[in-house]
């Protein structure tokens, strides 16, 4: 069964999948009065204020456009402090983001999810009071979380190493069975990761999503060298480049200052990164080994969630029973899946199997998207 063919099968319910995901948030805490009003258009970003004080922030953005669109919060340096992802035509979806210091940062809608995006200034005031952390939970969450991307980032350097020295000697079959084994230590921590912007692209930008100007570079053009058109002139070059650009990823995660909201919202984002790319065959489009970052991003997600666990269960008693179970329910799937130490090709996967896999990631999505509002209260 082709790519294409698959792809097309699953449209509606993809469809559906991300509606009720945009749904499910916009109508979530429909009662918050402080909640900044964004109306994001094919050519505008409206915000409704451009200044707030420092704290929990909360954006309620409505796709007034016909393209699909994302919504960013950008810090010092294009730094992305929180973004929501996915926003169809006519839906509602929220972010809430935990900015603790005062200063100018940017907002951003990216109609059709591409490019630099419609930006504006928005100025954050004053200093945010310590959130209640009763037991320290919180403060607990985020050691544990920085521990885990510690520990991802400490074998994405080498196991990337050993994927561009198989590209740079010209061992096409080593190289082909490298690549999904480093790329599972960056989709683990893809939120950390992206909120690097200038780096996020060049390791892992598509061909087609690349802003105006842009190199294509990284993971997916050597993968389309591997796959597709054989080693390049330039590949080895590619491939010295993508361990420089790691390396100095590793280098900017040893001082990130993460939040709880921070986790959850990346809980949710590696979910919304299964449904837009790795459920629909888009990401490893030349290799096909989609469901080895799928289950990478299950991991991620499943790491924050864990470690933010005590606190999740200390102001909703019931949530982790449900986020244990959806869970539980998406890796049985998953497990269906695999192949020795892999995973199956994701194009031999059947229709059927997709829309399960498909629909175990909007059962999981819908109580995911209610951890940032539990743990901010």
């Amino acid at each position: 069964m082709s790519h294409k063919s698959i792809a097309a099968a699953t449209a509606a319910a993809l469809l559906l999948l991300l509606a009720a995901c945009g749904e499910q948030e916009g109508a979530a805490d429909a009662d918050a009065s402080d909640a900044i009003a964004v109306k994001a258009g094919d050519s505008s970003c409206e915000v409704a204020t451009t200044t707030a004080k420092a704290g929990k922030l909360t954006f309620e953005v409505t796709n007034e456009g016909s393209k699909v669109t994302e919504f960013y919060l950008y810090g010092e340096g294009d730094r992305i402090m929180g973004e929501v992802e996915n926003i169809s035509p006519g839906l509602t979806r929220r972010l809430i983001v935990d900015v603790r210091r005062a200063g100018t940062y940017q907002t951003a809608c990216k109609p059709g999810m591409r490019g630099e995006g419609i930006r504006g200034d928005f100025e954050v005031t004053g200093q945010a009071g310590a959130q209640q952390d009763r037991g320290g939970h919180l403060a607990a969450a985020t050691r544990s979380y920085k521990a885990y991307v510690d520990a991802e980032v400490e074998k994405l350097v080498p196991r990337t190493k050993e994927f561009a020295e198989a590209v740079k000697a010209g061992d096409v079959e080593r190289a082909k069975s490298l690549f999904p084994v480093a790329r599972t230590h960056w989709e683990r921590i893809e939120p950390v990761a992206e909120s690097f912007a200038d780096l996020d692209p060049k390791i892992d930008g598509r061909e087609d999503v690349l802003g105006e100007g842009m190199a294509f570079t990284g993971f997916h053009r050597l993968e389309k060298d591997l796959w597709v058109s054989g080693p390049r002139p330039d590949s080895a070059r590619i491939a010295e480049q993508l361990v420089a650009d790691v390396e100095e990823l590793a280098s900017r995660t040893r001082g990130i200052e993460l939040t709880p909201v921070a986790l959850a919202n990346g809980a949710k984002e590696l979910l919304d990164e299964v449904a837009t790319g790795k459920i629909t065959g888009e990401e490893d489009r030349y290799s096909h080994t989609d469901l080895w970052d799928f289950q990478a991003n299950v991991d991620g997600s499943k790491a924050a969630i864990d470690a933010l666990r005590p606190a999740i269960l200390q102001r909703d008693a019931r949530l982790p029973a449900t986020l244990d179970t959806r869970f539980a329910e998406l890796n049985r799937l998953l497990d269906k899946h695999r192949d020795g130490d892999g995973f199956r090709r994701y194009t031999d996967l059947s229709r059927q199997e997709v829309r399960e896999l498909a629909s175990a990631v909007d059962a999981l999505g819908e109580p995911v998207s209610k951890v940032a509002e539990v743990v901010a209260s």
